[in-house]
């Protein structure tokens, strides 16, 4: 036992335990169930340290798929010393003949995988950078409810033929407008002043987030980023921090094709033989940064010119900077 370089570790883990499997290092070894421990931090801490008394000469390598319980498994494995993985659960080869899925076969399937090489494990964000990105997720998430109000209104309008003379809509002209709104019906009245409520708050929770985004991105260790992308035409600070958050490190691509890739930007391919066919994008990867970089890119279909605000974002930028923008 003690010969082994490396001990490979599943864990399919959920919110109240993890199901484990082993795998020893070498060619005859077979992926053995260790059973299930409860998801937390002392149970997973027991946990490698038995497996580290019981192989003292290897390494422990552990790996768990991507998912809602985040990555305070890998934080907690890798500061004790250990090597974790975190794998996309689309990424991982399934047979077409797989039709029996248990949490027993995924940990023994993690383990024998990530001995053969198979896995690629995904980029964890630093806790700093986690918390950025929870905020500007909900920013993304009021501005889409906003938005769903703002067409059940409108909807409610168009069921009953009112039509609106006001241009600038949700302004406090259009506002003051709703407000003296009467319908033929009282339950329909009704509906209306919750319609209007509901849309004045989330005009107001989405000014909130708005500011607690711009105050606290000042402090991010990735501003400097923020601010040098901001000197492109369509992007902003809050599509910029929208970017950033979503893509973490840029260094870790080390060519442009690559992150293009990761984002879904390039085109499918099927070539065979002598035959060569190219598809759509393939819309795989980062879904929130693939979109919003398109909407930025539809500033580039105008004539090109640099607008005053553009200038005023580019004056704390070097010519380096503006000079590839």
């Amino acid at each position: 036992m003690n010969k082994h370089n490396i001990l490979f570790i599943g864990l399919d883990t959920h919110k109240e335990f993890s199901q484990v499997a082993t795998l020893e290092d070498g060619r005859g070894p077979k992926p053995q169930s260790y059973g299930k421990v409860p998801s937390n931090k002392k149970s997973l801490i027991k946990l490698a340290w038995q497996f580290q008394s019981k192989y003292p000469n290897a390494t422990l390598h552990f790996v768990y798929e991507a998912g809602p319980c985040g990555y305070w498994i890998y934080r907690l494995l890798t500061s004790l010393g250990h090597c974790c993985y975190v794998i996309a659960p689309s990424l991982i080869p399934k047979k077409p003949g797989e039709r029996v899925k248990t949490d027993k076969r995924d940990a023994l399937k993690l383990a024998k995988l990530l001995k053969d090489e198979e896995l690629t494990p995904i980029y964890v964000p630093e806790p700093d950078d986690e918390a950025i990105r929870d905020l500007s997720r909900a920013r993304e998430s009021a501005m889409s409810d906003l938005k769903d109000a703002k067409h059940q209104l409108k909807a409610l309008f168009l069921r009953n033929h009112i039509h609106c003379k006001v241009n600038d809509n949700w302004s406090n002209k259009h506002l003051r407008w709703l407000t003296e709104l009467v319908l033929p019906h009282p339950c329909q009245q009704i509906v209306l002043t919750e319609m209007i409520m509901t849309i004045s708050e989330w005009l107001k929770r989405l000014k909130r987030l708005d500011n607690e985004l711009r105050h606290h991105i000042r402090n991010w260790r990735f501003y400097p980023v923020v601010k040098a992308i901001q000197a492109m035409r369509g992007i902003r600070i809050l599509s910029a921090t929208g970017i950033i958050v979503e893509l973490g490190d840029l260094r870790r691509f080390d060519h442009p094709r690559k992150l293009m890739s990761y984002l879904g930007l390039v085109p499918s391919e099927h070539t065979s033989s002598n035959k060569r066919r190219l598809g759509a994008i393939t819309k795989c990867g980062n879904t929130r940064a693939r979109r919003l970089l398109v909407e930025c890119a539809h500033s580039y279909k105008h004539k090109p010119n640099i607008p005053t605000e553009l200038k005023k974002r580019q004056e704390s930028l070097s010519k380096e900077i503006v000079d590839i923008a």
